[in-house]
């Protein structure tokens, strides 16, 4: 057996919670591999709405266990929070037995929080658009061999490390000026790891691997979009993990020989939340439309996001750099009803035209080379069959898969997990 990985091919908040969830019946296992509670996972059924922000999208499922990957940085106390929610919605992971996290995730300190704070405030006009919720700091820590980790808080000088990591990042702090009172956040912090010690930690490294030998079917939920990748994302303006997946590998502890199918999702057109380029955004009423329409707002942060056209040369390297093998579109309802569906297939920069995301388009900006499409006018929420789809949407989907030739297996006509239409 091999793990098959879901991920997002734009910058995030493509719908992959909605997805893992829709194609957890295929799955044994679920595991996050990379990022921390920036993530907002949003799920629809039986009409109810659940955000996640750690726990894989597979904790609806009773059959499931749901593994938090060693990629993975967690906030104790955003965890904490997030179970006694699914607690009071009649679901208890825990007590279950269908949540595990790695002994080798690195933890949020409040600490880390104030750093995210005072560095990106000192950045002013620069800012990265951080959700402030500690990861990049913590990433910092886990790559300076400095952090904590899950399996650190049963032994029994955790509370010294905590302790010289906590001085280390008050020196710091003392260079922007006044530390802020965290003690409320400290006791919240220490109660919560005290709960963490509850969820059973496990090598996830070994389960995993024991998991396909044992002939399960493994899925690898990735975080963030391929266009924040630390490495291959528009840099500087990034996440501090690898969304890739090659990333898979690295944070669940699986060989590359062991990846199977790549399930890449995409919008039917493209939002970005906070700062960094963005060559298709439409700064204007279309642009408000889209964002209105789609209820772009982040499941996390309630920012609204930035809207725009698809880009396909975007899209193009996302699936080079993955290996996808399979394509989902998403938030097809939301261009309902309008004339025209505008696609940038080229980039115009320094006068020459490309079909490939360059190096650098912070400080050259490309120009999209636009090619517009039929649109439709039908609501298509309450479609069932793929006979029920629009011939413009039948259209675009076929062009979408001629430029990327990458097969459109499912279609999502909207939020909830039965608003899905497999193609293939």
């Amino acid at each position: 057996m091999q793990v098959d990985i879901l991920l997002g091919l734009q910058w995030g908040d493509e719908g992959k919670g909605k997805i893992v969830d829709v194609l957890c019946p295929q799955y044994d296992l679920i595991a996050r591999f990379q990022g921390g509670p920036n993530a907002g996972h949003t799920l629809e059924f039986d009409q109810q709405k659940y955000v996640l922000n750690t726990i894989p999208s597979g904790i609806f499922n009773d059959r499931i266990l749901n593994v938090i990957g060693n990629g993975v940085v967690i906030d104790p106390i955003i965890l904490k929070r997030e179970i006694d929610s699914l607690k009071k919605n009649g679901f208890d992971p825990v007590a279950k037995g269908k949540l595990v996290i790695a002994r080798k995730a690195h933890l949020i300190l409040p600490t880390h929080q104030l750093l995210d704070a005072a560095s990106e405030s000192k950045m002013g006009d620069g800012k990265i658009g951080s959700t402030l919720k500690g990861i990049g700091p913590t990433y910092m820590d886990k790559t300076g061999r400095n952090g904590l980790r899950v399996g650190d808080t049963t032994l029994p000088d955790f509370q010294t490390r905590y302790n010289k990591l906590v001085e280390k990042h008050k020196s710091i702090l003392s260079h922007y000026g006044d530390i802020p009172d965290f003690s409320e956040k400290e006791k919240q912090f220490f109660e919560a790891i005290e709960f963490l010690k509850t969820i059973p930690h496990v090598d996830s490294e070994h389960l995993i691997n024991k998991a396909l030998q044992d002939g399960k079917k493994v899925l690898a939920e990735g975080a963030q979009g391929t266009l924040l990748d630390i490495d291959f994302g528009s840099y500087p303006f990034v996440t501090s993990s690898n969304t890739t997946s090659a990333g898979a590998c690295i944070g669940l502890g699986v060989a590359p020989q062991k990846i199977g199918s790549v399930i890449g999702i995409f919008k039917a057109y493209c939002t970005r939340v906070g700062s960094g380029p963005f060559p298709t955004e439409l700064d204007n009423e279309i642009g408000e439309n889209l964002r209105q329409i789609g209820h772009e707002f982040g499941a996390t942060t309630g920012r609204a996001r930035r809207t725009g056209w698809i880009d396909i040369p975007a899209l193009k390297y996302a699936i080079m750099l993955n290996g996808v093998t399979e394509l989902v579109m998403t938030k097809a309802d939301v261009l309902s009803g309008f004339d025209e569906i505008s696609v940038c297939t080229h980039y115009i920069q320094s006068g020459e035209k490309i079909d490939y995301m360059p190096y650098d388009i912070i400080s050259i900006k490309p120009e999209p080379v636009i090619e517009n499409l039929p649109g439709w006018k039908e609501d298509i929420t309450k479609i069932t069959s793929i006979e029920e789809i629009p011939e413009a949407l039948k259209s675009y989907i076929s062009y979408l898969e001629e430029k990327l030739n990458v097969p459109i297996k499912y279609l999502s006509v909207g939020p909830d997990r039965v608003q899905t239409l497999i193609l293939k």
